[in-house]
């Protein structure tokens, strides 16, 4: 299975282990553009989930100091062959995409921010915890069934789920989309 879906549809796939190798892959480009500019980088969303079905769109989040800052990463990644999208919906958020159909999503974010937190919180909760992992499994497939062709609607229902999951994991920590 090969990264990449259009942007109007939802299909889930299984888990492939060549999303972890093109991580590894993407990591060390960003790093080779951005060097000293960023702080951390994290493989996150399904794709970073072992026996979690997932869009086959790999999400990276990039860790940078100050959002004001890091607008020196924004060519850069251009350069990689990213769109910026700018804060698209997230506050302090540097949001970039690639492919045609989609296959990465790009959140560059401050790690001192909850969004951060939150993203590697939801990750780490399905990671440690399998029947967690599955639970979130099944009612993805049941979404995507739902939503097929409502790319909005799975979304919006999934990040009720995500929002509940991280209620029960994390008390305390901030919902993400």
């Amino acid at each position: 299975m090969t990264l990449g879906l259009s942007s109007d549809r939802v299909a889930l796939v299984r888990e492939h282990r060549a999303w972890a190798d093109e991580f590894v892959r993407e990591r060390q480009r960003i790093l080779d553009v951005l060097g000293s500019h960023i702080m951390a980088i994290e493989h996150v969303g399904s794709t970073s989930l072992p026996a979690v079905p997932a869009k086959p769109i790999l999400y990276i989040q990039v860790g940078v100091q100050s959002f004001e800052d890091a607008s020196v990463c924004i060519q850069p990644m251009e350069s990689l062959g990213y769109e910026y999208r700018g804060e698209y919906g997230i506050d302090r958020r540097h949001y970039f995409v690639k492919g045609n159909p989609r296959t990465h999503h790009v959140h560059m974010l401050e790690t001192s921010g909850e969004h951060w937190r939150s993203m590697l919180a939801f990750r780490d909760a399905l990671l440690a915890d399998p029947d967690l992992a599955r639970e979130y499994a099944d009612a993805k497939i049941d979404l995507a069934a739902t939503y097929r062709d409502n790319r909005d609607g799975y979304q919006q229902a999934k990040g009720r789920l995500i929002e509940r999951i991280l209620t029960r994991s994390s008390p305390g920590a901030e919902p993400i989309e």
